[in-house]
Formats: structure tokens, C-alpha cells, sequence
């Protein structure tokens, strides 16, 4: 569904993105995720076709989002890191222009059932200008949404959104990838990170790691403690699960195990301590 080979982007003496390659499937929930400067919002617009790389290549659905951007259109959702609306339009008649603007007419039904996704319907008749923030980054989302498009992308989609709805976003993503959409999704939530298939961890306009967020949580340091005959001992393992059944034996009373969380983990890496 994406692909990107050697892509770069640099602005003078900032480079942005620095070499990525990358492949994105069919059906997956993809995540972006690293600090702040890291990349993720470039390389998002470099698959939008927001932008022009230095250098490297991009495709997407086996198509160049620069030169086929009209054919692209109508199969992309794109929504920003800031919300980018009408204010002065209501809630729904954001929606059915974008609707159109992705070459889909975008019938109440279709309207109805997206203000539904982000729970909306009650304003779809007020002025955008007249909702809270976390209500324009619903307006965002499902403006993104509401022409089915086969690739989505969402630039921290969840941000300004209360715990319950992220949880009832997140439903939705999976069903879409379930049904063979491709979602990618840049977030600063660990959370989030580990309700993807697999993440991409970037640094300095560089991938660094790309993997399935449950494997890099195994990956993680583990601090066991260990009660012998009544004395608790403290030991820290780099690979615990090769190394911690060397540790069981007799005289052993009781063990915890407590896992290195996938936000220090990530911190390590981003700090390129890979031990």
C-alpha cells in the first residue's frame, strides 16, 4: 500500500527525512511514532504527496502521489496534525465538502453514519466555530473518514480526545483494517503504539526500528525480584526470557517480575542505547 525507497527531505541545512525505507500492507494498523522532530509529520505529507522529497522515492497504492494525485484523491483520508475546516460551515457541510472535494458526493447516509463514528450527530448543524477543540479534531477525523477511502492517515487523531471516545476510535481503525483498509497513525501514546500491527520508531529523520510493538515490549529490560529463604534479592535482566529460568531454583519462596514500559523502551532507543 506504501512504499518509500531511500526518501529524503531537506530544507537548507535541516534534513527532515534522511534516507527512509519503509513498506506498509494491506489491512495494517501502521503507527509513526518519536519525538517531536523526528520526521513523522514529513514523512506523512511525502506520502500525501504534500510535498516534494529531495531525493528517494514514495509510492502509494502502487502509484506516485505527486504526478497521480488526482487519481489518488478520492482513494486517500488525510487528516492533519491541525485541524483544517470551515469554521463558518456546520459540522455536516464540512463533511459533505470534503467529501466532494475527494470525488464523492458524500449522501446523507454516508454523512450520518461518519458523524455517528466520531458521536457528532447532535452537532452537525452547529457552526464549526462554535465547537471545542476536541470537537474540531472529531470534525477532522471524520472528515477524513466519510468517503471510505482505502489508505487513511491520521496525524495524532486522538489528541484532545477523552479516554472513552480514543477507546471507541481505536474500535473503528481496527474495523476498517479488518475490512482491508490501511491505516497509518502517528502518536505520541504508548498506549496507541500497541494497538498497531507494527510501528516504525524514528530519530533524526531516520527509521530506526520497525516491529511489531509486542515484540519490542519483550524486548525490554525486567527488574526481578527474587525471595529465598526469606531474603528478597533485586537483579535486572536484558533478556529475561532467556535469562530468567536460570534464576528459578531451589529455596526460591516467591518471584516478581515487573517489565520495562514500551515509553522507556522507545526512550532508549530514541537515545540509542540498545542494550
Amino acid at each position: 500500500m506504501v512504499s518509500a525507497v531511500r526518501l529524503a527531505k531537506r530544507y537548507r541545512t535541516v534534513t527532515a527525512l534522511d534516507g527512509v525505507d519503509l513498506a506498509i500492507c494491506r489491512g495494517e494498523v501502521f503507527g509513526f511514532i518519536g519525538p517531536n522532530g523526528a520526521g513523522k509529520t514529513t514523512l506523512i505529507r511525502a506520502i500525501v504527496g504534500a510535498l516534494r522529497p529531495t531525493s528517494g522515492t514514495v509510492t502509494v497504492l502502487g502509484l506516485d502521489p505527486l504526478a497521480d494525485r488526482w487519481e489518488l484523491r478520492g482513494r486517500i483520508g488525510y487528516m492533519p496534525q491541525q485541524p483544517a475546516l470551515y469554521p463558518d460551515l456546520t459540522t455536516r457541510r464540512n463533511l459533505a465538502f470534503f467529501a466532494a472535494a475527494h470525488r464523492r458526493r458524500g449522501d446523507g447516509a454516508d454523512i450520518d453514519r461518519t458523524l455517528a463514528v466520531v458521536e457528532l450527530a447532535d452537532r452537525a448543524g452547529d457552526p464549526v466555530r462554535t465547537l471545542s477543540g476536541g470537537m474540531r479534531q472529531r470534525v477532522s477525523l471524520a472528515c477524513a473518514l466519510v468517503h471510505e477511502p482505502a489508505l487513511v492517515i491520521l496525524d495524532e487523531p486522538t489528541s484532545g480526545v477523552d479516554p472513552e471516545l480514543r477507546a471507541a476510535f481505536w474500535e473503528h481503525f481496527r474495523a476498517m483494517a479488518a475490512a482491508g483498509a490501511t491505516v497509518i497513525v502517528s502518536t505520541h501514546q504508548m498506549s496507541e503504539a500497541l494497538m498497531c500491527d507494527r510501528v516504525a520508531l524514528l530519530r533524526r529523520g531516520r527509521v530506526i526500528a520497525t516491529e511489531d510493538p509486542g515484540v519490542l515490549l519483550r524486548s525490554g529490560r525486567a527488574t526481578v525480584e527474587l525471595w529465598r529463604d526469606g531474603v528478597r534479592t533485586s537483579v535486572t535482566l536484558d533478556d529475561y526470557p532467556s535469562q530468567l529460568p536460570g534464576l528459578i531454583g531451589d529455596g526460591v519462596d516467591r518471584i516478581e517480575v515487573t517489565l520495562e514500559p514500551l515509553d522507556e523502551i522507545v526512550l532508549r532507543l530514541v537515545a540509542g542505547d540498545k542494550r
